[in-house]
């Protein structure tokens, strides 16, 4: 326990002086009835008010005691402690090509990816988690974090139109994605790094082939995770049209044998997922990967604690008047 204002012990410096007086003046007390010779009364039964005598000057110093130890505001410690955790450190890779639109996955292949993925990170509190999102090109949108409102919050925002607005260049850079992703883990000192790569494509686009991405991330030690999700056959895909928007069937064109085989160089594994529940499941499956130790540091936050003390000092104050309206009044 600390105190905000210290200073005010020095008050206590201030009962010397009233202990003093209190002797002295018990002292020079003269009776309020004298007798001629006491010796009737040296072997007569005390009462048991002789033993409270004192009682109400006693709790009067436990009161003034009290009151000075909540001028001089005691809290909690406030500090820092490093503690450790287990986790690993993941970047989840999300396609956000235009293709998520379509909507054999419901709402749409983007939405259900999010809800699923926010459960999985919800589900892994102490993992240190990142994201990228990628379409034509990458970009990282949350770097690793434990702070996981912040990355969620992150997540959420994503739109499911933001290739189509050309917020970003609309394609399929798979081997983009895993690089930006690899970035962010390349230099973590973590004993597991994975990356959770998830789309509905083939990579058509980027400088960088999904295999050599692939070899880059088997150089540091990630294993990858590939996902690629839809249904098989045909999807229903929305195009906006004067006055609403038209369904179109295209054909789901899913690069299962580079999927798969990015998987396989970095001792990860590729699934399919052709439907919200199978997603889940894909999700389910990754969460049973091994664990390591992180250090985290905690912030225990500052309370004030005075209450104890003031409900001592209410109690001695009450229980002194209490003790000098009734067994010990004096009568003048």
């Amino acid at each position: 326990m600390t105190f905000a204002n210290s200073e005010y012990f020095f008050l206590l410096f201030l009962l010397v002086p009233y202990i003093l007086w209190y002797i002295l003046k018990n002292k020079k007390e003269e009776p309020a009835l004298t007798v001629s010779d006491t010796t009737a009364y040296k072997y007569a039964p005390k009462s048991y008010k002789n033993h409270l005598i004192h009682a109400p000057f006693i709790l009067r110093l436990l009161t003034f005691v009290m009151i000075i130890v909540i001028l001089a505001r005691p809290q909690t410690s406030n500090s820092w402690k490093n503690t450790q955790v287990e986790g690993i450190d993941i970047m989840l890779a999300v396609d956000v090509s235009t293709s998520m639109l379509a909507e054999d996955l419901k709402p749409n292949r983007l939405e259900a990816a999010k809800k699923v993925a926010s459960e999985f990170i919800t589900g892994r509190p102490n993992d240190n988690i990142g994201l990228t999102i990628f379409a034509g090109e990458a970009f990282t949108q949350c770097p690793m974090t434990t702070d996981h409102a912040v990355l969620l919050n992150l997540f959420n925002s994503i739109k499911t139109d933001i290739a189509q607005r050309e917020m970003i260049e609309d394609g399929t850079a798979i081997g983009m994605g895993i690089a930006n992703a690899v970035s962010r883990l390349k230099d973590s000192k973590a004993k597991s790094k994975v990356v959770i790569l998830l789309t509905d494509g083939t990579n058509n686009s980027g400088d960088i082939s999904p295999m050599t991405a692939a070899e880059i991330a088997k150089s540091f030690g990630i294993r990858v995770y590939t996902i690629g999700v839809g249904t098989n056959g045909m999807a229903p895909y929305p195009m906006p049209v004067a006055g609403g928007v038209q369904y179109l069937n295209y054909p789901v064109e899913i690069d299962s044998k580079t999927l798969s085989a990015i998987a396989d160089r970095t001792d990860g594994a590729f699934y399919r997922a052709t439907d919200n529940q199978k997603l889940e499941e894909v999700y389910k499956d990754i969460d049973k990967l091994e664990k390591t130790k992180l250090n985290v540091k905690q912030y225990s936050k500052r309370y004030e604690a005075y209450s104890l003390f003031a409900w001592i000092a209410v109690m001695s104050l009450l229980l002194e008047l209490l003790l000098r309206m009734t067994l010990l009044k004096k009568i003048p």
